[in-house]
């Protein structure tokens, strides 16, 4: 019997459904989401390309932080709810700690910010050496390097001086993605039969449905601080907006994911996996606040000209967002000529929509993103439909 099978049969029956999203992990995600605002607060009040590229790279450390945790709530299926509940609310400090910190992140809260993600990947750490430490030498290592090491480097930084400090943020991040993109085939074997893909796909779903619903809250806000004509029609514009990349998502995106994930799971193709779950769903969530970034700034001012990364954060998000499906899409082993039937229209709609954000008014620009979506979306559901009828 293998030391990984002693493990599991170690552990007593849980009292949850693994396959499910456990409300703790919902009530997570809410506090995940407020993090994302504070750090995307200044693509709303004072867009910048700086400000844009500050925010993807501040975002990434903290994406990174909710993989680890939700993968290792996946490949534990053993744990009781109570124990999730533990894990999530503990996580929830670190994590409202960072959020705390997020608006001054790499200024006086830069330590804050830094705590935070220390104690977050010790409270990993803890959860891996209770439920995993006895399955070999060399996964006791990976695990002690992976939260451990990395643990430490967040928390030797607080006593950095600037740029130092954001060295070692970055050191810890490359040493956790060299480690999961270079895992042993032995490891990788290991896991892919605890992973439960039902789980990881409802877990993303979930968390794309809160971003939107704080894209259209922050809509709303922008809208009653610019209370006037111009401003509303912008408003309901930039709702509709929203809207279609929300239609887009869960119409062929969340069906679309669970079943690669179990497609990849049968196959056996860990690292598509990985791609897919890790790496690739980041750049969907940074591609969605980016734009609810640029309807703020098209609310507050409907009849001037949109700011250079207002623009670049409308059309690039849009590109992105749908680039991003259309990659994930064909990693899933979707037919290329199937992709490319409504990934390139997508860009280059998206192309031509960037030039034009940069000579009109902004009301015109949303209004030019909305035709450009409805296009997207009513070619998606055409060519759907055709595949529905040959298949009959």
């Amino acid at each position: 019997m293998s030391a990984e099978t002693s493990a599991q049969q170690a552990h007593p029956v849980s009292d949850r459904d693994p396959s499910r999203a456990h409300w703790m992990e919902l009530f997570f995600d809410l506090i995940f989401v407020a993090l994302v605002g504070q750090l995307a607060h200044g693509l709303h009040e004072h867009p910048s390309v700086e400000g844009l590229l500050l925010f993807t790279a501040l975002f990434a450390s903290v994406w990174w932080s909710w993989v680890n945790l939700t993968f290792t709530v996946n490949v534990m299926p053993w744990l009781t709810r109570r124990q999730l509940a533990l894990v999530m609310l503990a996580a929830m400090f670190a994590v409202g700690a960072i959020a705390v910190a997020a608006p001054e992140a790499t200024g006086e809260r830069a330590w804050l910010f830094a705590a935070g993600n220390a104690a977050l990947r010790l409270v990993l750490l803890g959860l891996w050496v209770a439920q995993s430490w006895g399955v070999g030498t060399a996964s006791r290592v990976r695990l002690l390097v992976y939260n451990g090491g990395t643990a430490l480097l967040w928390f030797v930084s607080i006593w950095l001086p600037s740029p130092w400090i954001f060295v070692l943020w970055g050191v810890s991040i490359v040493v956790e993605v060299t480690l999961l993109v270079t895992s042993s085939s032995t490891w990788a074997a290991r896991v892919l039969p605890r992973m439960n893909t039902e789980h990881l796909s409802e877990r993303f779903g979930l968390l794309v449905v809160i971003v939107l619903g704080e894209s259209v809250l922050s809509t709303v806000g922008a809208l009653n601080e610019s209370w006037n004509l111009a401003s509303g029609v912008v408003g309901a514009l930039g709702l509709a907006v929203i809207s279609l990349l929300a239609w887009s998502f869960f119409m062929y995106g969340t069906d679309a994911m669970r079943v690669g994930l179990d497609e990849l799971r049968e196959a056996g193709d860990y690292r598509a996996i990985r791609d897919t779950v890790a790496f690739l769903p980041f750049l969907i969530v940074v591609g969605v606040t980016a734009i609810s970034g640029a309807l703020d700034s098209a609310i507050q001012h409907p009849d001037a000209a949109l700011p250079q990364a207002s623009a670049i954060a409308l059309c690039g998000g849009i590109a992105v967002f749908y680039g991003t499906n259309a990659i994930i899409s064909l990693r899933f082993g979707r037919p290329l000529r199937a992709v490319l039937g409504w990934a390139i229209p997508a860009l280059l709609l998206t192309i031509a929509l960037g030039f034009a954000a940069a000579f009109v008014d902004a009301a015109v620009a949303i209004g030019c993103a909305v035709v450009v979506l409805v296009v997207i979306v009513a070619t998606s559901e055409v060519a759907n439909r055709r595949r529905t009828h040959a298949a009959e």
